[in-house]
Parts: C-alpha cells; sequence; structure tokens
C-alpha cells in the first residue's frame, strides 16, 4: 500500500528532568525537544529528534534540528507518495549530515506506516525480541558516596547493568570504589571523548576492573585511534559517536577499533540506517546494544522498537521515563519491570497512546513544513 505524505508539523516541547545529568561535556537540566508530527490519511506517525540543547555530544542542537527540518529535510518528503518509510532515507540524502533532525523525521514516517498497516512498529522493522533487557546511565555525580547511593538504588530496582560516565580526574578511582563496593554487577564506563590516545596508559588501568567495556574514550569523530587504543587494552572498547553509518561501522570493525557497538536512533539517521549497522555487526559476530539521549516517550517508544532487532544481546540504556520525568508525554509511561525488562508493546506503531493535552502544555512553538 502505498501513502501521500500530505502534513509535516514540527513542535518544540520543554520538559525539566527530574534530576540533573552530567557528562564530561556539561551538565542538563532541561531538556528541548523537536517533536516531529507526519500526517498521511488522517493517521499521525509521530518522531523524536534526539539532538542536545548545544553541539557537545555531536555538531546538532535543537536550533539547527528545526531549521533543516523545516527548510531542507521536510520539504524533500513532504507531499511525496512512499510505498515505504525505508524510501525517506534515499529522498532525504542530498542532506549533508544533520542525521538526528533527519533521523526523528525519518522515524516519524516508520511509525506512520506502521500505524496505517495496523502493524506493531518493531514487526515492521524486523524485529523479534518480546522482551527488552534494560541498563542505566548514572551522571557524574558530587562526590563518590553520591554515585554508590545512585547505583544501589537503581540495582534494587532491578536494571541489570550500570554504566557510569567518567572524565580525566573522575574515573580509575571513582571505578575502583565501585568495584570495592559492587564486585560482581555487570559494569561498564562511558567517556563520551574525554580522552586522547597519550592517555592509554592511564586507560590501560581500568582493565583491572573487569568491565563490560569503556564507551568512545577518544575523539567523536575518530575510528584509527581506536584502533590503536584497542590493540592496548584487555577491556572492549564500545563505539558510539563516531559510528554514523554501516560503512562506518564496517570499517570501524574492520580496522579493530571496537568489539561492541552502541546504536543511537538518531546519531546513524533513523531505522533504514540502523539496521544497516545492526546488519553489518552482526554479521562480523560484534553485539550492539541501544544507547540513550535523554529521550522523551516517543524517542524512548522507538528505542524500544529498535531495541527487538536479532543482534541487540546486551542490556541498553532504555530505562522507565520515571528515571527522568515526573510525566511523560506519552501512555502509560515506559516502565521497567523489577527484573529489569521491558515487555515491547503489540499496539500499532510505537506501542504507546500520546497525552496530546500534556504535549500540548510542554510545547512553546510550533510551525508547519511549507
Amino acid at each position: 500500500m502505498s501513502f501521500k505524505i500530505e502534513r509535516i508539523l514540527l513542535r518544540e516541547i520543554r520538559m525539566p528532568l527530574l534530576h540533573p545529568f552530567e557528562t564530561s561535556f556539561g551538565r542538563t537540566t532541561e531538556r528541548r525537544i523537536v517533536v516531529v508530527e507526519v500526517i498521511a490519511d488522517g493517521v499521525s506517525g509521530w518522531g523524536e529528534v534526539t539532538a542536545g540543547e548545544n553541539p557537545f555530544y555531536n555538531e546538532e542542537w535543537t536550533e539547527s534540528a528545526w531549521l533543516i527540518l523545516r527548510d531542507y529535510a521536510g520539504p524533500r518528503i513532504r507531499g511525496e507518495c512512499l510505498e515505504s518509510a525505508a524510501e525517506v532515507s534515499g529522498l532525504l540524502k542530498h542532506v549533508r549530515g544533520h542525521r538526528m533532525a533527519c533521523g526523528g523525521l525519518e522515524a516519524a514516517v516508520w511509525d506512520l506506516e506502521a500505524r496505517l498497516k495496523g502493524l506493531p512498529l518493531y514487526r515492521l522493522i524486523g524485529g523479534v525480541h518480546k522482551q527488552i533487557p534494560c541498563g542505566v546511565s548514572i551522571g557524574i555525580q558530587s562526590s563518590i558516596p553520591a554515585l554508590l547511593e545512585k547505583i544501589e538504588h537503581e540495582l534494587a530496582s532491578g536494571y541489570q547493568r550500570i554504566k557510569i560516565k567518567i572524565k580525566p580526574g573522575w574515573d580509575v578511582e571513582v571505578v575502583r570504589e565501585v568495584r570495592r563496593r559492587f564486585p560482581q554487577i555487570p559494569l561498564m564506563v562511558d567517556a563520551n571523548s574525554a580522552y586522547t590516545l597519550a592517555d592509554a596508559e592511564h586507560l590501560r588501568r581500568l582493565d583491572e576492573f573487569s568491565l563490560m567495556m569503556i564507551e568512545q574514550p577518544l575523539a567523536h569523530d575518530d575510528i584509527v585511534d581506536h584502533a590503536t587504543l584497542q590493540s592496548r587494552l584487555q577491556t572492549p572498547i564500545c563505539l558510539d559517536e563516531c559510528i554514523r553509518s554501516g560503512r562506518h561501522a564496517e570499517q570501524a570493525i574492520r580496522l579493530g577499533a571496537c568489539r561492541i557497538i552502541n546504536i543511537k536512533l538518531g546519531r546513524v539517521g533513523g531505522f533504514s540506517e540502523a539496521r544497516r549497522v545492526h546488519d553489518v555487526a552482526q554479521a562480523a559476530g560484534v553485539p550492539v546494544w541501544c544507547g540513550g539521549m535523554l529521550e522523551a516517550g516517543i524517542g524512548r517508544a522507538h528505542n524500544v522498537a529498535l531495541s527487538t532487532l536479532p543482534n541487540f544481546r546486551l542490556p541498553g540504556d532504555v530505562s522507565a521515563s520515571r528515571r527522568y520525568w515526573a510525566r511523560d508525554i506519552i501512555q502509560p509511561p515506559v516502565e521497567v519491570s523489577p527484573q529489569g525488562i521491558i515487555t515491547v508493546s503489540e499496539a500499532p506503531g510505537f506501542g504507546y497512546e500520546l497525552d496530546r493535552d500534556f504535549m500540548r502544555s510542554l510545547t512553546v512553538r510550533e510551525e508547519a513544513v511549507g
């Protein structure tokens, strides 16, 4: 069945986090999120742009995403008749970069197609898992005791893996204390590109802690130096920021730059490219997992769908809505069982109802494309 993209609406919503979230590049207290609605035959599909408020994780941010969607990406698909959402990435191929903006739009079209066909989104993209194992990402805390208390709380909530953010000055001794308190838990660290290859010997000190992985220790756009670093470490490197396409994944694996890949839907530009990264990694025997970007409910639900693909073999950062928001924009909110599991919804589309009234109360601007 074909469908025509009749309208595209952009909304910016602002949502305060329950708790500040700190990484090596900054501290976030409120999210400014661009929500994309695409309409065909009276049915709406929904996407969420995962770009941050500032160009610190990568080159994109909220304002750049709005302009790209309004002036470039949106006009390229508005009015198009599609057989499948898989066609969107081809229509956007001349927009260089700006994968998070394009990915939010592309995800909305996948959601739209699933709703038009009466299918859960995860089935449309080829997902197989009915339950998603969940880990948590814990930002840099004010002190080591505060971090240990936070980890204790998350373990009591059932989460199967703990990830802690690190940076120079908050790394080896912090991990040592965590391991002393929790010697057996699945534990990983995420540097968000805070180090250089000159820090290789320092990072090698992390090998003694039996970590699942070190995520993106070097530059956000680097693969080659990661290969050199991986050759010096026992701990697996997981690449995040620098894997933006299936081609990047193939290059990183061929060079030996990583043993694990984090797939973020926005970072790679949507479901089509995410599946390509997944397939490249699966063919090479490299496991993948789903990373998070402090998403609200729409993006969180898309992450659940993505995590159902067969090579998602490690607990991801897809955690409960209540870890971040006093109230989410979907109903029911994403919930995690006491065993650290999300059960995948069989409802059409991304699987949750949108709380339109609440989203309207959070909206600070709205604009139609074209």
